[in-house]
């Protein structure tokens, strides 16, 4: 098991650490690009980073109590919290924060899912190819899949669907089939927009259907989500 964390938090030290460098040089405009979080910009997704960064399991609950329970609520009041003046200054604090191992109350892996969805969130609408390793996506996709929407994952999103990785031929599920690239799905099974045309098969029209549903609660970060 001990193992098992370290490999987790490597990929995770290391994804912060490559996004830093990604957004080293973006133009001013840039920032105010949406993300892929509905009510998000790119800065904003990387404050969030910096906070959860930042935050362990004592300072996740007291944060939620301060926003009185409500997830969505204790984002933005992180977010106001790491967001500096100039972005570049957050991205020096990601930079800072890049080797913490602190967590709320939460299954390891969504710090995968955070560390991947996230920068996906951001990388995606600036047009910068992300390349994750193999492992942790399918580490992130394995724990979107047996987890509720409700707690930030995506369990009933595949309901009646089988999921296929189109480069090893992984399958998940059972039902109408869905193959794409595992990234793709694991963006669409947390709820993010996926073009179609990454997907193939019987499923596939359903799949983005569904995966472009309950937007307003892809950003809420409950115990066990991202």
């Amino acid at each position: 098991m001990r193992r098992a964390a370290e490999a987790v938090w490597q990929t995770v030290h290391s994804e912060r650490r490559r996004l830093a460098a990604d957004l080293s040089d973006l133009l001013d405009e840039q920032w105010r690009f949406p993300s892929l979080c509905p009510g998000w910009d790119v800065h904003d997704v990387l404050a969030h980073l910096v906070d959860t960064a930042r935050t362990g399991r004592l300072a996740f609950v007291r944060d939620l109590l301060t926003a009185r329970m409500d997830f969505d609520r204790a984002n933005e009041n992180g977010i106001a919290r790491e967001k500096r003046q100039d972005p570049r200054d957050t991205v020096n604090a990601l930079v800072e924060a890049a080797e913490l191992t602190r967590t709320p109350p939460a299954n390891l892996a969504t710090r995968l899912v955070e560390a991947i969805v996230h920068g996906e969130d951001i990388r995606r609408p600036l047009g910068i190819a992300g390349s994750y390793p193999e492992p942790a996506v399918v580490q992130a996709l394995t724990y979107q899949l047996r987890t509720p929407v409700s707690f930030g994952g995506g369990r009933e999103r595949v309901a009646g669907l089988r999921l296929i990785d189109r480069k090893t031929g992984a399958v998940w599920g059972q039902g109408d089939d869905v193959e794409a690239d595992p990234l793709d799905l694991l963006l669409a099974v947390s709820g993010r927009r996926v073009d179609r045309g990454s997907f193939k098969g019987s499923g596939a029209s359903r799949f983005v259907a569904s995966s472009a549903t309950d937007e307003s609660r892809i950003r809420g970060e409950a115990p066990e989500a991202l």
